[in-house]
């Protein structure tokens, strides 16, 4: 067990993201994320990922539903992120230009940093470690 509790967070801005993101993790779907690097310096913000780091994964209403674990993580410009990242966040038709599409389209909308096509984007692998149970 580490030290210290996992942080806990859900994907997303939404409860909507939050479940739908989850449910392809839960499927295997989904290995990977991204981020700005840019919402790492807001406050109240997740910590920066790094290999090893544990987190409990919250569905849309705030339950806890797995646990990851990073496996790798790279930080390279959004026109830089590769159509083998874009696959493995599983999203939409799993290319690259669907993610492109998505993710600009997220980080306008939520991002205190706004978009840019050369931002630094924060590409996170990850396994599950432990799904929570179905409930009965």
């Amino acid at each position: 067990m580490p030290a210290d509790p996992p942080e806990a967070w859900a994907f997303g801005a939404t409860p909507e993201h939050a479940d739908g993101l989850l449910a392809l993790v839960l499927d295997g779907t989904k290995s990977a994320t991204a981020s700005s690097l840019a919402d790492y310096d807001e406050p109240d913000s997740e910590p920066m990922p790094v290999v090893g780091l544990l987190s409990v994964i919250l569905d849309g209403a705030g339950a806890p539903r797995a646990v990851l674990e990073v496996t790798g993580v790279d930080v390279v410009p959004f026109d830089e992120v590769t159509a083998e990242h874009a696959h493995a966040e599983g999203e939409g038709d799993r290319s690259l230009a669907a993610w492109r599409e998505i993710h600009e389209r997220f980080w306008r909308d939520y991002s205190a940093a706004g978009f840019a096509p050369d931002m630094p984007v924060v590409c996170e692998r990850f396994r599950v470690v432990h799904p929570a149970r179905p409930e009965s």
